[in-house]
């Protein structure tokens, strides 16, 4: 998340502008701690969320992944 943040802002963009999350993970287990972690991260943010077990990602050693979408504000 600490990346997510980084490449929103980098595009003009933060964190309370996320509108819509999907967590995917490899192991059901994960989400007990995946779910958590990145609602601390999205603290008094409702985005659209998915979570998904799924049986691999695009690297053998991920275990998760997430897919953000946020609103760049034009300020024009």
């Amino acid at each position: 998340m600490a990346n997510v943040k980084q490449l929103l802002e980098a595009v003009g963009s933060q964190l309370d502008q996320v509108c819509k999350i999907v967590i995917y993970v490899t192991h059901i287990d994960y989400r007990d701690v995946a779910y958590p972690a990145v609602g601390r991260w999205l603290r008094g943010v409702y985005p659209v969320s998915t979570g998904l077990v799924v049986s691999a990602l695009g690297h053998p050693e991920w275990s998760l992944e997430v897919e953000v979408t946020a609103v760049i504000l034009d300020e024009s």
